[in-house]
């Protein structure tokens, strides 16, 4: 498995725009094939920042929804929001730690 996660910096006056525009696409990205989880994180101190968190099977399923018509047109709806580039790790989990 192959977890994703991108930090998304937003203008103030454009934070409900992104959230309406992941309201409506968060289950058709949750549903794509090889995505087996989302979720959307908000900065506690720094409330135009976003981070998603998604688990992928593997970095060909990443891949392949980061080329679709779906990322396409999330994204073309998003990048015009952000105040900075957005940042993306792709990382492996290495531990469980109780």
């Amino acid at each position: 498995m192959l977890v994703r996660v991108v930090k998304l910096s937003f203008k103030p006056e454009d934070i409900e725009t992104f959230l309406a525009n992941f309201e409506t696409n968060k289950d058709k990205i949750r549903n794509f094939e090889g995505c087996e989880h989302l979720e959307l994180w908000q900065d506690e101190y720094k409330s135009n920042q976003f981070f998603t968190y998604s688990h992928w099977v593997s970095e060909d399923a990443l891949n392949n929804y980061r080329q679709s018509e779906l990322f396409k047109n999330v994204w073309s709806k998003t990048k015009p929001l952000f105040n900075a580039k957005p940042e993306a790790w792709s990382v492996r989990q290495k531990a469980i730690l109780d």
